[in-house]
């Protein structure tokens, strides 16, 4: 039986909902019928081919749902078992594997390139970062199938997957804020918001939200920001004046553009964290002088998947979730179908909202 999916037919190529034809779960796979999946930027970078994968292909790599089927050799999981998707599965035996630096596995989009389902007409379709989750249902291996922690709301859980992982992530494994240092972050899509609610979390002292959109300013403050910057010429300089003239502690990018991460750069204080998450084309080049390196002592570093390894934090989110100090719905700007796609990339082409829920 068909489901419907939303395919990738080439890079650049609209979005094409249509139905596709999925196998049984082989050995070591399963089926799962998605509940949501997330539209994250990843998706239309994948779609405008800033990051290369296999097409045609069945975008999605944020979502949550319920397991219907389990091939030969699955254990731990059983139809009806609810599950969070996890599109960079670690291998376990790289070289970044062994480090235990499970977010920079060699092999983790690997799966990118094998047949995952096909149209109804017979074409291949590769899985666009592993788990094609923009679909009614999706096959994909055990590795990618995390069990989802009790009080945790299935819908809401499809945001785990890449969102709140990162923002998470960025704050606490890769910037390492502490109880009263001072952040900024740039950017307030789905992963900036997450970053907000990660500080305040973290236990942030002055945490700065910055966009273009004036109109992101309520979105931010109920995310944890205690302060709004719109971009212009005068960011650095802004945050700067908000913070005694130092600058912040820790500068989150959640943008991915060169003249976003220069600036994040200038807005941290000397010796000051600049950590980047957000994922640029080859074209963004940013550039520093050698003293400039030297005189400020800041750091700047990449980020990958928040340097989470899900397996780990997702519990430790289940149990701020449960708490109510993190909270999946304020997340969300807007719940759509999953025809309403394409126009979610829009709104993301033109920098509006935060994450749209596809609820199936």
């Amino acid at each position: 039986m068909a489901v419907r999916a939303a395919v990738l037919p080439a890079v650049g190529a609209p979005l094409e909902i249509t139905g596709i034809e999925l196998p049984e779960p082989g050995p070591g796979r399963v089926r799962v019928r998605l509940a949501a999946a997330g539209v994250c930027h990843s998706d239309l970078s994948l779609s405008d081919g800033t990051m290369r994968v296999p097409v045609p292909a069945v975008l999605g790599h944020e979502g949550a749902g319920t397991v219907v089927s389990v091939g030969e050799g699955v254990g731990h999981l059983a139809p009806g078992d609810q599950v969070v998707l996890n599109w960079a599965p670690s291998c376990g035996a790289c070289h970044a594997c062994s480090l235990g630096e499970v977010w920079l596995c060699a092999n983790a989009l690997a799966g990118a390139g094998e047949v995952h389902a096909r149209t109804t007409r017979g074409t291949e379709l590769h899985p666009g970062l592993n788990v094609a989750a923009f679909a009614e249902e999706t096959v994909v291996p055990v590795s990618c199938a995390l069990p989802l922690p009790d009080g945790v709301p299935l819908t809401d859980a499809a945001l785990l997957g890449c969102a709140v992982l990162t923002g998470y992530g960025a704050v606490h494994h890769s910037a390492r804020v502490r109880p009263g240092e001072t952040v900024a972050v740039f950017g307030v899509g789905g992963v900036g918001l997450a970053t907000l609610q990660a500080a305040r979390i973290a236990g942030a002292s002055t945490i700065v939200a910055v966009d273009v959109s004036p109109e992101k300013e309520a979105l931010a403050r109920a995310a944890g920001a205690t302060e709004y910057v719109v971009a212009s010429d005068r960011t650095a300089r802004d945050i700067r004046g908000l913070t005694g003239g130092q600058g912040v502690d820790v500068a989150v990018e959640c943008v991915g553009r060169a003249v976003t991460i220069r600036t994040a750069w200038e807005s941290t204080r000397r010796g000051g964290r600049t950590t980047v998450v957000g994922i640029g084309g080859k074209d963004q080049q940013v550039t520093f002088n050698a003293l400039e390196l030297f005189h400020w002592g800041r750091t700047l570093s990449g980020c990958v998947y928040g340097n989470c390894d899900p397996a780990r934090d997702l519990p430790v989110l289940a149990g701020h979730i449960r708490s109510g100090r993190l909270d999946l719905s304020a997340l969300v700007t807007e719940r759509i179908g999953l025809e309403d796609i394409p126009a979610a990339f829009d709104n993301m082409v033109a920098g509006k909202g935060g994450r749209a829920l596809v609820v199936f």
